[in-house]
């Protein structure tokens, strides 16, 4: 039963959804609920009462669009009326320890592949373009290497430490980069991501193919050589090139670089990039709804337009 404070609440926020908050915006471009047929039920009826699964997405979903902490997005849902709003007006929030649990749970099993399979579904309802292509690049994603000798070599993996335990060190352009490597398959006409796979950032780019036997895929040089299983392979070639291959580099540059522009729109408005994160599993759910996160803005764009 809605109490007079919750009315309250609410009719506040019909006058703060006059400055026109984007996450209203969000909300009805999915059908979250959906999303919760993808979990298994809870086999036991011992213990606490769990929260519920959609709300917990959506967390996660708030947690990546405005990249903060656990700590931080158990503060902005108390403190946020767009956050409560989007949520539809818990009455109860989570903790950042149950937000943290509830990220392993993800990690486990083949419930963050069935919400990606669903995410994609529902953008394909929401907006059919027309096939031009696929593109696959892949970012870094930084991380802190810590301290070789901190102190905590014999801890437990919940233990709180800034030291990654799956980060790697590579280099490129004789520059040295510790983390992890996101992967992504870009629609060509649309930008949005309709692939992606997360691992450490010493796996080389060409080691990941994410096309599909029907497409055709548009890789910068780093590809050169290295076979796809897509029907049309658009890697560019590095080496000593004769006209006509330079001529057939800058046409599949000219077509790989909108690739990119996933990259520039996560580092600018949704501030990715790095991950304070330390395992590979947990980065992986992370950089899920990170990808999500830009996927649902591209398409607040493309409907808009």
């Amino acid at each position: 039963m809605e109490t007079l404070f919750d009315f309250a609440l609410r009719d506040r926020y019909e006058q703060i959804k006059k400055l026109r908050s984007p996450l209203e915006d969000v909300k009805k471009l999915l059908d979250w609920n959906s999303f919760f047929s993808l979990f298994p039920n809870k086999l036991s009826i011992m213990g606490r009462p769990e929260y519920h699964k959609v709300l917990m997405v959506k967390i996660l979903f708030l947690q990546n669009w405005f990249n903060i902490s656990d700590e931080e997005v158990e503060y902005q849902v108390y403190n946020r009326l767009d956050f409560q709003a989007f949520l539809e007006f818990p009455t109860q929030i989570p903790d950042y320890s149950t937000i943290w649990r509830f990220r392993d749970e993800l990690a486990e099993g083949e419930i963050l592949d069935k919400i990606w399979i669903e995410l994609q579904r529902q953008i394909q309802e929401k907006y059919i373009s027309v096939q031009k292509g696929v593109i696959q690049d892949a970012r870094f994603i930084l991380a802190d290497p810590g301290k070789k000798r901190s102190g905590m070599e014999g801890r437990v993996s919940g233990a709180k430490t800034s030291r990654s335990r799956d980060g790697t060190w590579t280099k490129k352009n004789n520059k040295s980069y510790f983390g992890f490597k996101l992967h992504t398959k870009v629609q060509k006409d649309s930008k949005l991501i309709t692939g992606m796979a997360v691992t450490t950032a010493s796996t080389h780019d060409s080691a990941i193919d994410l096309a599909d036997e029907d497409e055709v895929v548009y890789r910068d040089k780093a590809y050169t050589g290295v076979a796809t299983k897509a029907r049309g392979n658009g890697s560019m070639k590095r080496g000593i090139l004769d006209i006509y291959d330079v001529l057939r580099n800058k046409r599949i540059a000219k077509k790989r670089c909108r690739g990119e522009h996933p990259y520039g729109v996560m580092d600018r408005v949704l501030h990715a990039g790095r991950t304070k994160l330390t395992t590979l599993v947990r980065v992986t759910v992370q950089q899920v709804f990170i990808v999500m996160a830009y996927n649902l803005h591209r398409l607040r764009f493309l409907l808009s337009a």
